[in-house]
């Protein structure tokens, strides 16, 4: 499994370890924003953790309207057949905004029960976090860096027979993006199309995976910052075919000049392309593309493009313009080529 820390991988082995000696926390707290890495870790707990007794063991509660009192009483109630109450909480909010009184229970749980919580965010300043952090193992599951999605990538591949050019993984996330499910989603379809074979290859990259609305808006922004105006109106009308609302498509344009203008920004001021990344939430090797796009504009031109995004915005939301055009015009504005750059 991949990890874009070493503590992930520290922690994922601490659990491994717990779940080889079936020595078990009564806590486990897996959050982060990387669902497909949240739901192995919280698969992998849970069917340790009930080990071969009945899912009638289990309790689960999901959402922010949970009961706190019927939690702790039902991890209060005796495992039936079992040596262990297994009790999965999930994206109830309690790691977020705090709960005194499971946070309490914590400190001191029935012998029984054991707590799986799983949450795409938390605040650590809390006292459910703190309170899983000192009764347990808490682990985040953020998106990995383009080294471990590569290695990940190049496993499940290799596992299937295929062997995979590291230039080919590139254009591969550069395709699908970096969510973890989205990608295993397109290997699977990658390792039926080249059943047969012993090698995947950007041709088959190409034929197979799908071509993402990002990508359009990628290739459409990269035809603007190269004041290419007809191959980023060809790609605009491509979407609306595709009948993706110009609204949305105006969103993801804003979007990115926005990126562009912080990217920009922090290249001037010598920011390293990791740090760039980090601070953008985007893997370094598409940080490279926005570095390069930002370059064909100034600060104050990224911001007249920015201030164009949200006045033809209001213009369309007041009836004065119509969706489809106001989304043209920013298009044919800021793929103009500059006075000065």
């Amino acid at each position: 499994m991949p990890a874009k820390t070493s503590e992930f991988k520290a922690k994922h082995n601490e659990i491994v370890q717990d779940i080889k000696g079936e020595n078990f926390k009564h806590c486990y707290l897996v959050y982060g924003e990387e669902a497909y890495l949240r739901n192995q870790v919280r698969d992998e707990l849970k069917k340790a953790l009930l080990g071969s007794g009945d899912a009638m063991n289990m309790s689960r509660f999901e959402g922010k309207d949970i009961n706190v009192a019927e939690v702790i009483d039902m991890a209060e109630t005796m495992p039936f057949f079992a040596p262990r109450r297994v009790i999965v909480i999930e994206e109830s909010g309690l790691c977020k905004n705090g709960c005194p009184e499971l946070a309490e229970y914590l400190k001191s749980p029935s012998e029984t029960a054991y707590f799986l919580m799983v949450e795409s965010s938390v605040d650590k300043r809390k006292d459910m976090y703190k309170a899983a952090n000192a009764g347990g193992i808490t682990i985040e599951c953020d998106t990995p860096d383009i080294g471990d999605l590569r290695m990940w990538a190049a496993r499940r591949l290799k596992n299937n027979g295929f062997n995979v050019a590291e230039s080919t993984l590139n254009f591969f996330f550069e395709r699908v993006g970096t969510d973890m499910s989205n990608a295993a989603n397109e290997l699977e379809k990658i390792i039926c199309f080249c059943d047969g074979r012993d090698t995947v290859t950007v041709a088959d990259v190409d034929a197979v995976c799908a071509n993402w609305l990002s990508n359009q808006i990628f290739a459409m922004t990269d035809a603007i910052v190269e004041h290419n105006q007809k191959k980023a109106m060809d790609l605009y009308y491509d979407l609306l075919a595709l009948r993706e609302p110009p609204q949305k498509i105006l969103a993801l344009i804003f979007r990115q000049f926005n990126i562009m203008l912080q990217v920009k920004e922090m290249a001037d001021n010598h920011k390293d392309k990791g740090a760039i990344a980090s601070a953008v939430h985007l893997a370094p090797f598409i940080v490279g593309k926005y570095i390069n796009w930002a370059r064909s504009y100034t600060t104050a031109q990224l911001k007249k493009c920015l201030e164009l995004c949200v006045e033809n915005d209001e213009a369309y939301k007041s009836g004065k313009l119509d969706d489809v055009i106001s989304v043209e015009m920013i298009i044919v504005k800021c793929s103009s080529k500059p006075k000065s750059a």
